[in-house]
């Protein structure tokens, strides 16, 4: 029978939850690195045993761990993040330039078809590769040096590239999305990249309609489709069906369409999930009731999911990394909430249950399916 893998990565460390095919009883192993920050965590697709781990602390700065035997042992691979040529600047909000400058890793994800291969997400919002398994990294500069890059800004948790996107039929293709700049794509395997925001229009900047500036939350694609994309921006749900040339506004009948997180059914391309946040300055559910919804239609038409959930004084929040679905053939959800639990789904969101409570604050969520 399958083995279900979830990791969790939170404010206070990593833990691994593990269930059989049925996704009802499930083991919890952790905390790994206990009291550092765990931005994310990700397994490689070709060795599921290799997990990459972005941990981080105030204090130690930023290390990446990597796992060889399904998170039993760890060890810190060296973290040598060198930023190509010149640093540059950047624009803050008021206006004035500050220098490029490492701060932590935001996302990891691992190559399609290598395992020692893996790409780094970072702040300030920049883009690296390993080949070594993360012994070393190289910047793919020709993202930063992008003429818009003095214009990109940071949201308010960051200038950070937080979104990466592997197209699985072209390894030359790679999506990226930037709080706040928007979203970028490569054809060349990193050399050149175009920004892919027309479409998007953003009220809190003063071109609402420009090339670069928006705050872009979050970005996903359907391994069957990777031309349509869909995403979660600061206010909006959009969706491109051309790659990204072009977005069009797919909110619909949500009671809200801010939020952080967006998410792709495994084996229905068009069913997608998102959990509407009341506002950019009020971080909880609308009416304290925690609520995913589902279109089946690519967007439009949502319906809410609720049973299982809790639809009274509920004010947490769902993080841009933190919801990923499995493989198997009834398609199960899974998202970890700011107050510390984690939510599984074993039937595509109709009912919900939680995995664990009261975990230190959820970042992100992965999960793995094992034979």
């Amino acid at each position: 029978m399958s083995q279900v893998r979830v990791l969790a990565g939170t404010r206070k460390g990593a833990f691994i939850l593990t269930a059989d095919g049925k996704r009802q009883k499930w083991q919890v192993s952790g905390p790994h690195f206990g009291g550092w920050e765990i931005y994310h965590m990700k397994a490689s697709p070709v060795d599921p045993n290799r997990i990459y781990v972005s941990q981080s602390t105030g204090w130690h700065g930023q290390v990446i761990q990597r796992s060889d035997d399904g998170g039993k042992s760890w060890e810190p691979v060296d973290n040598k993040f060198v930023y190509d040529g010149v640093p540059g600047t950047h624009q803050w909000y008021d206006g004035t330039p500050h220098p490029w400058e490492f701060k932590r890793v935001w996302h990891l994800e691992p190559s399609l078809t290598d395992a020692d291969t893996v790409y780094a997400g970072v702040e300030d919002a920049a883009l690296f590769q390993s080949t070594d398994g993360g012994k070393s990294w190289r910047e793919l500069s020709g993202l930063r040096q992008h003429g818009s890059g003095p214009h990109w800004q940071p949201g308010a948790g960051g200038m950070c590239l937080h979104t990466i996107i592997l197209d699985p039929r072209d390894p030359e293709r790679i999506y990226i999305a930037i709080s706040a700049a928007g979203a970028f794509r490569t054809t060349d395997g990193g050399k050149n990249w175009q920004p892919i925001n027309r479409g998007l229009r953003s009220d809190y900047i003063p071109d609402g309609e420009a090339e670069v500036g928006h705050c872009v939350h979050h970005v996903a694609m359907h391994p069957a489709r990777p031309n349509v994309l869909f995403m979660q921006k600061h206010w909006d749900v959009m969706r491109s069906d051309d790659g990204g040339d072009n977005w069009r506004e797919v909110s619909g009948n949500l009671p809200s369409d801010f939020g952080f997180v967006i998410d792709i059914h495994s084996q229905e391309p068009d069913t997608i999930y998102v959990v509407p946040i009341k506002s950019d300055s009020e971080h909880f559910p609308p009416e304290g009731k925690l609520r995913v919804y589902r279109s089946r239609t690519g967007g439009n038409d949502w319906e809410a999911l609720t049973n299982g959930l809790p639809q009274a004084d509920c004010y947490v929040n769902v993080l841009r990394d933190a919801m990923a679905v499995d493989q198997l053939d009834a398609c199960g959800v899974y998202f970890g909430t700011t107050g510390g639990q984690v939510y599984a789904s074993a039937d595509a969101g109709d009912t919900w249950a939680p995995i664990v409570r009261d975990l230190p604050p959820v970042l992100s969520i992965e999960v793995q399916v094992l034979q």
